[in-house]
């Protein structure tokens, strides 16, 4: 992690510097309202003012630098501070700020260290304050962490001393404004055209549909885009943490869970949602990831005519995502014995999509895997698609092909009756 990623923006530790930024933004803050719920939004209704200001300091600068200390100032009356000109680029997809000194991005998949800076603890808990009040949430040292989003739709993760030991930690999910089609991540080498023909019929002709994957891996783009291939005339309800996903279907109803208030009471989950969400007569029900006792509701839908549903978990392969299930169904509370929620399982999931980000940074779909019933008490999975690793390149890139295993699912009959005859060549016939 040799490389420096250097942000077009005010790194430089120069006092001089620092102290003139803060100069602007104590005296510009004089002259405008402040407060989360009036301090003007648009940059350009106060980057002139601070330019007025520059000029009466008399400060002697050049022309480039005193845009510099100007945007800084800027950015930490308006908008978050150092963070601005990273979340300005677009190659950027994950910012970790680790206390004021230390600031990482993943960038087109690689892990940097920039050279951006925080002046101190107190500039990155000022910048943390600007992002969760506005949503209602409060952090401290009694309640060190806190879920928020920007108002992009980026995720944002706090936590705060002492529970993080070296100063306030803030880590970005950037959210995508270019949606991502199938094309896109065919022309990436996620997948080949088979396997999005194929994930296209799977989603028209109703199944369950599982995406699982490790973190980073691309679960919400996988998602995101299964999603598309849902017919117009169908009513859709998404429900997620943190909205992100963004359907261009017409009829579709988003929902999202609420967090608790100060006094720990008035939070809705995502449990509670899958619940309403039957009553709100779906067609689709799109959830963004399951992590306890909502699977089980989740899978009684799947089972009750509620088909086409399409969710995502985090695992490590198609059989620990099963696993998994089996775990968080458990965690519903009903008393079951664990053959009969394996075989919820087996009725319900009619197909798991396994992506992997791998060790270059490059993510691939690396498993499509049939879930095809049970023998005796084992859930029974066949892979359709696989990727198959033949080794590293000298500059560490991954080699590999994604390629069919032979096997043709045993729902080919529901995709034959929907309109999609896939052929031999879909499976690996004659290879």
């Amino acid at each position: 992690m040799s490389e420096i990623y250097h942000v077009p923006a005010f790194p430089k530790r120069d006092q001089r510097l620092i102290k003139l930024k803060n100069y602007l933004i104590e005296t510009a803050s004089q002259q405008i309202q402040t407060g989360p719920a009036a301090r003007p939004k648009d940059p350009q209704d106060v980057r002139p003012l601070l330019l007025e200001i520059f000029n009466q300091s008399r400060a002697e600068l050049s022309r480039e630098v005193r845009d510099q200390v100007v945007d800084a100032a800027l950015a930490d009356l308006v908008g978050y501070g150092p963070l601005d000109a990273i979340l300005a680029d677009a190659e950027v997809n994950e910012i970790m700020v680790n206390g004021a000194s230390q600031i990482f991005v993943e960038r087109n998949g690689e892990l940097l260290e920039t050279d951006a800076r925080f002046e101190d603890d107190a500039h990155v808990m000022r910048i943390i304050h600007r992002i969760v009040d506005p949503l209602g949430r409060h952090v401290d040292a009694d309640n060190p962490t806190a879920d928020a989003r920007l108002p992009d739709g980026s995720r944002v993760n706090v936590v705060l001393p002492p529970v993080a030991v070296d100063g306030p930690v803030i880590t970005i999910r950037k959210f995508l404004q270019t949606k991502m089609a199938m094309k896109d991540l065919i022309d990436m080498g996620a997948l080949t055209p088979y396997m999005a023909r194929f994930l296209e019929a799977c989603v028209v002709t109703r199944l369950n549909i599982l995406v699982t994957g490790n973190t980073s891996s691309g679960k919400t783009t996988i998602l995101n885009v299964l999603s598309s291939f849902i017919p117009n005339q169908e009513r859709i309800i998404t429900i997620e943490d943190s909205v992100e996903l963004k359907l261009k279907q017409r009829h579709v109803v988003r929902l999202e869970t609420k967090l608790p208030g100060v006094d720990g009471t008035g939070s809705t989950t995502v449990r509670d949602l899958v619940r309403n969400a039957l009553r709100m007569r779906p067609d689709r029900i799109v959830v963004g990831e399951v992590r306890g006792g909502e699977a089980m509701d989740m899978l009684q839908a799947m089972n009750t005519g509620h088909t086409g549903s399409l969710t995502t978990l985090h695992a490590n392969t198609p059989r620990d995502a099963t696993s998994r299930l089996e775990t968080m169904a458990m965690m519903a509370g009903l008393e079951m014995p664990l053959v009969a929620i394996r075989k919820q399982i087996a009725s319900a999931i009619n197909l798991i999509v396994h992506l992997a980000r791998l060790p270059d940074g490059s993510r691939k779909m690396t498993y499509i895997t049939e879930l095809s019933g049970m023998e005796g008490d084992v859930l029974t999975l066949t892979d359709i698609f696989k990727f198959e690793q033949t080794g590293v390149t000298r500059e560490g890139r991954i080699v590999g092909q994604l390629r069919p295993t032979g096997m043709r699912p045993l729902f080919s009959p529901r995709l034959e009756a929907a309109g999609y005859k896939l052929g031999g060549e879909f499976f690996g016939a004659g290879q």
